[in-house]
């Protein structure tokens, strides 16, 4: 049932329901930003049935989503995620952008308070984009101790920090600022415009972490407590485009995306899997593009797709996706 109340947990409705059996052990968090949205921000191991906290109270009855047939959103490998863990595809469908927003900004901090009581520091990443409007929401004041956290970015193009086009530069009149003078650690780029030296640097940076701060996992790749990652109309995940060397990327915790006109570098898709939490955010459309994200959203759910054709579908079957009505649109078991 749709609300006009501005509280998250009023606004948005759980809706988990399980693909498979087995032991749920990552979670990222996906954002998926809205051409508009984007253009106003530019200037331990659980057992098996096991279902996760959700962030808003369950709908007493089952929503059209939960009918979502098991078979489109859980197939195995990287059509939907490594086999032989729990399959939880939970779905959050909120009123509007604003309540999308809030209860992303509740995710972060309910992830830092529970971070910090298990090991006394929250790491995360985040990416550009308007998942940095969403996050101004956690400027200033909150209940968020900045001085216990570490911050990285899921990707940034190779430019002096203080470029127009830097993400960095972009989050510091948003929150960054706040947060930073709080005492928030921030793993930056060196500022150059030379993509491979800071793919190098950048995985220097990680790599140096301490474990209390961030753990490493069997494969020796640095375990975030959250991770929020946007992806693209095309699919792409942070700095990972279809049918690219860069997505194929097993080995490296850092790949670097070099381009005539923007190059990037960008945590690998291991990396990004290994993070511990996984939301998926999409909210907002605009004229362009009636239905924002919803034709985005129904391929990394339910179309046969691959990490290869549309990377954001190798988290299908590892988030929870906090969906507004009109990113849900296209859903076929709607």
């Amino acid at each position: 049932r749709r609300t006009s109340r501005s509280s998250p947990e009023a606004a948005c409705a759980s809706l988990p329901f399980s693909l498979s059996g087995g032991m749920l052990s990552r979670a990222i968090l996906l954002v998926i930003a809205a051409p508009a949205a984007a253009a106003a921000a530019s200037p331990g191991p659980a057992s098996a049935g096991f279902v996760p906290a959700p962030i808003s109270p369950q709908l007493a009855s089952p929503h059209p989503l939960l009918s979502a047939r098991a078979g489109a959103l859980g197939r195995a490998g990287l059509r939907g995620g490594a086999a032989g863990g729990l399959r939880m595809a939970n779905i959050e469908v909120c009123d509007d952008v604003e309540s999308v927003g809030k209860a992303l900004c509740k995710v972060v901090e309910e992830s830092a308070q529970q971070a910090m009581e298990e090991k006394g520091h929250f790491a995360f990443t985040i990416p550009g984009g308007s998942i940095l409007k969403m996050l101004s929401g956690l400027s200033g004041k909150s209940s968020i101790d900045w001085s216990k956290a570490t911050m990285a970015w899921v990707n940034h193009r190779a430019v002096p920090l203080d470029d127009e086009t830097s993400t960095d530069f972009k989050a510091q009149s948003l929150f960054l600022k706040s947060w930073e003078e709080q005492g928030l650690n921030v793993i930056k780029l060196t500022g150059s415009t030379d993509a491979v030296k800071e793919e190098e640097a950048y995985a220097a940076a990680l790599k140096s972490l301490p474990t209390d701060v961030c753990p490493l996992n069997s494969d020796k790749l640095p375990v975030f407590d959250l991770s929020l990652i946007g992806m693209g109309t095309d699919g792409h995940i942070g700095s990972l485009y279809p049918n690219t060397p860069a997505v194929a990327e097993k080995s490296k915790t850092v790949v670097s995306v070099v381009k005539p006109a923007s190059s990037s570098i960008s945590l690998s898709l291991p990396v990004m899997l290994a993070s511990k939490k996984i939301v998926v955010a999409s909210a907002g459309k605009s004229e362009k593009y009636p239905l924002g994200k919803a034709e985005g959203v129904a391929r990394a759910l339910e179309k046969d797709e691959t990490s290869d054709s549309f990377p954001a579908s190798a988290l299908r079957d590892k988030a929870l996706w906090i969906l507004d009505q009109d990113s849900a649109a296209l859903l076929k078991s709607k």
